[in-house]
């Protein structure tokens, strides 16, 4: 049978039912009711649970111990089989758009276009087209615009590939957005996206295609204080977000259609739906700051580096020319320090390149001083960008639907099992490469 994920990133399915109770996002609810809802577990300790760890799972069957891809862009780093490559070497055709954390070791796929943070091939003339502007939309920094061309390009994107059913939709998030509904400008790439994926699913039937979603993980993260299925005891300030605002349900409904439209599109598919894991509310006030200019910043600060990325919200890459300018590099930040003592970046360093937090979660105001290598620096705040309030924390518990059976509401397995079910599904073995002995493959 042909198989369809759906890959809703984070998404925490009793704030779903909790919806539906309230007589909304009837098209998960029904999913649930007439399938169930399965859980899986991932890993156990919270600083691994990040979805671009989980879903390297997902796609793998391997634990993070086994597959050892700890950060956002470090898949290209080691040669491990995923789920695509897996069954299109036993004649399936594949497909997917924005995988998180995925490499293209497709031979002919379908369609893969990867996600913003990972440097891989892009299998699609029309997908090549698409991906830098979604993807410099995406890595734009907190505070800034995109570049006139990159525009351009985003909105020729949008023009080209937006479904005549998704106009309402597309003109709501620029309406929304324009009037100070920030969240808004990520749901519009998110519905861009799965027009994409329909598009592409509907031209070229492949056997498996998955499509990955993150704005709902983008917007609990910054907006779950205001979910009316929140009972906790924060708020977001009002010159933050309107107290009549429900940015999550709003994501929510997005999805909703987008699993509505995949299962009217194509009632021949064998459909699954995933989250990797979830978000819970957050238990205290924290703030997100991101570097406005990275290079700028680096340089003025004396840290040696060849080239710097920026990955999600607060990260970046720092890269260098060779181990010992890393390591200059890594002294040079472990001295810039806040109030207190307390280090501005979390730095992981990888030999020739450092993966770079910022990690200071207070407020920086006007007046703020930090020290570098013990002076005082004024101007802080010039050189960072608000990027958020945070608001939802990871759990490892994610959540599985899957329209080919029906599951007890207690069922639960562990996400590495994720693979073996897509190959049963498709009738056929999940089997590595460097292991000619199949996996057992659920019943």
């Amino acid at each position: 049978m042909n198989v369809l994920l759906l890959e809703l990133n984070e998404i925490n399915f009793e704030q779903v039912l909790r919806y539906a109770e309230r007589g909304k996002l009837r098209t998960m609810a029904d999913l649930v009711a007439r399938h169930g809802l399965c859980r899986t577990t991932s890993e156990q300790r919270y600083e691994e649970l990040e979805p671009w760890i989980q879903w390297v799972t997902a796609h793998t069957g391997l634990t993070l111990a086994e597959h050892g891809i700890y950060r956002l862009g470090d898949v290209n780093r080691r040669s491990i089989d995923q789920i695509w490559e897996v069954l299109e070497r036993q004649g399936i055709k594949v497909g997917a758009i924005s995988p998180m954390n995925a490499n293209n070791q497709c031979i002919d796929p379908a369609f893969f276009m990867p996600d913003p943070w990972t440097t891989t091939k892009i299998s699609g003339e029309r997908l090549a087209k698409l991906y830098p502007p979604v993807a410099a939309a995406v890595n734009n920094n907190a505070d800034t615009k995109l570049t006139r061309g990159m525009a351009v390009k985003l909105l020729a994107g949008l023009v080209g590939n937006a479904h005549p059913q998704s106009y309402a939709g597309y003109t709501a998030d620029v309406v929304g957005a324009a009037r100070g509904r920030s969240w808004r400008k990520a749901m519009v790439l998110d519905r861009l996206l799965a027009d994409v994926f329909i598009s592409e699913v509907k031209k070229t039937r492949p056997g498996f295609a998955s499509l990955f979603l993150n704005a709902g993980a983008h917007i609990q993260h910054h907006y779950l204080f205001n979910s009316a299925t929140y009972d906790g005891p924060l708020r977001n300030p009002d010159w933050y977000v309107s107290s009549d605002a429900d940015p999550v349900l709003d994501v929510y409904r997005l999805y909703d259609k987008i699993v509505g439209r995949v299962r009217e599109a194509f009632p021949d598919y064998r459909i699954m739906l995933a989250t990797g894991l979830h978000q819970n509310p957050h238990g205290e006030l924290t703030l997100y700051w991101r570097l406005r200019n990275h290079g700028d910043f680096l340089s003025r600060s004396g840290v040696p580096y060849t080239r710097v990325e920026p990955r999600m919200s607060r990260d970046f890459v720092i890269f260098c020319d060779s181990v010992d300018q890393a390591k200059v590099a890594e002294s040079r930040l472990d001295s810039l320090t806040g109030p207190g003592g307390k280090p501005l970046f979390a730095i992981d360093n990888r030999g020739d390149s450092l993966f770079v937090e910022l990690i200071w979660s207070a407020d920086i105001g006007a007046d703020f001083v930090y020290l570098r290598d013990g002076e005082p620096v004024h101007g802080l705040r010039e050189d960072v960008a608000f990027v958020a309030i945070k608001n939802g924390e990871h759990n490892g518990t994610g959540y599985f639907i899957d329209t080919g059976r029906t599951a007890d509401h207690a069922e639960q397995f562990a996400l590495t099992e994720l693979p073996a079910r897509i190959a049963e599904a498709c009738n056929v073995t999940w089997r590595s490469s460097s292991d000619e002995t199949a996996i057992q493959s659920p019943a």
